[in-house]
């Protein structure tokens, strides 16, 4: 495993980490805490040395899973969690000081740590990013040493700009992969010049960029993949990185050429996450041992080639760019 600097916390960190939103099984299935003790202890295991959960994961049973492994071994393990979705309705307006702490406060007492690594707002509305009182708070709960590090959870690149030009935003998590690219243009700019830390959500697009989809392939009645497409009850842009299933189908098709001696896309399209120097670690989420043993691979692939990266970068423009560059 090799490891980052992730920005001003000043972490280094696994470049592959862990994101446990299906740890405990796959999408819709349930939660199976010997599965997910499983899967987070392997992980630790081959030098993963940052996991990634939020308090609404499988009702806290996500949280309740990472502060127990991580409480049982010996290594040096940041944990960064995230809060704000429990809000209901989720709306600018019930996002208030006080519930915010009850959450983190909640948190600190469901993973059973005595401080948390990181804390991350977990993608409110965009109006939330214009109130200087709810990052305040977090000045405060750092005092108290009940946090480390404050960061924030994005859908759009308005939101993750905004949101950085508050000093104690550390780290930002976001979607990046080789089907949401915008990232790398202004974004990137402005982390290198506030040292702000990136974490690399949905970085295989939902699977898709598994390679192992098909038109034929379906989903759970309980998997996002199969009722959240149009966005009806998320951000569209968290399914399949908000774009049409079957055109990106086709532009797998078309990276499955170009790569033709890897049967699995995933540690490729990790690997051409890695070679922007911008990203501090990547969060890929695993529901079996298999996934994450293969997720860590691309740590050891070599760089993608400029000439790859070109044509990466051109069957996004050709096919993909129009549906959501511009949308988040």
């Amino acid at each position: 495993m090799k490891y980052r600097r992730l920005g001003k916390t000043d972490f280094n960190v696994s470049e592959i980490s862990l994101g446990t939103w299906q740890v405990g099984g796959s999408w819709g299935s349930g939660f199976d805490n010997s599965s997910a003790d499983k899967i987070i202890n392997t992980a630790i295991d081959q030098g993963i040395n940052f996991i990634d959960t939020a308090d609404v994961y499988e009702a806290g049973l996500s949280e309740a899973a990472v502060g127990r492994v991580v409480r049982s071994r010996k290594e040096e393990v940041y944990v960064a969690t995230k809060c704000g979705r429990q809000i209901n309705p989720h709306t600018n307006e019930n996002y208030q000081p006080k519930v915010l702490r009850k959450f983190v406060e909640d948190s600190l007492k469901n993973m059973g740590l005595e401080c948390l690594d990181l804390i991350q707002l977990h993608c409110p509305p965009t109006e939330v990013f214009y109130r200087p009182e709810i990052f305040g708070l977090f000045d405060r709960l750092k005092d108290e040493g009940k946090i480390k590090h404050l960061g924030i959870s994005v859908e759009k690149i308005e939101e993750a700009l905004k949101g950085i030009e508050y000093e104690n935003v550390a780290t930002v998590q976001i979607i990046f992969n080789m089907f949401r690219q915008r990232p790398k243009e202004l974004f990137f700019e402005q982390v290198r010049k506030k040292d702000v830390g990136v974490i690399v959500r949905v970085p295989l697009a939902s699977g898709l960029l598994t390679g192992k989809f098909s038109a034929a392939s379906t989903f759970d009645a309980d998997d996002h993949r199969n009722f959240n497409r149009d966005g009806s009850h998320f951000d569209k842009g968290e399914t399949f990185a908000g774009i049409p299933y079957n055109l990106g189908l086709k532009a797998v098709e078309e990276l499955k050429a170009l790569f033709p001696n890897h049967t699995n896309l995933a540690p490729i399209a990790l690997r051409w996450i890695l070679d922007h120097p911008e990203v501090g670690c990547i969060i890929p989420g695993a529901s079996k041992e298999a996934h994450l043993l293969s997720n860590i691979t691309a740590s050891d692939l070599p760089p993608l080639t400029e000439g790859q990266h070109q044509q990466v970068d051109a069957i996004y423009d050709r096919l993909i760019r129009e549906h959501v560059h511009h949308s988040w």
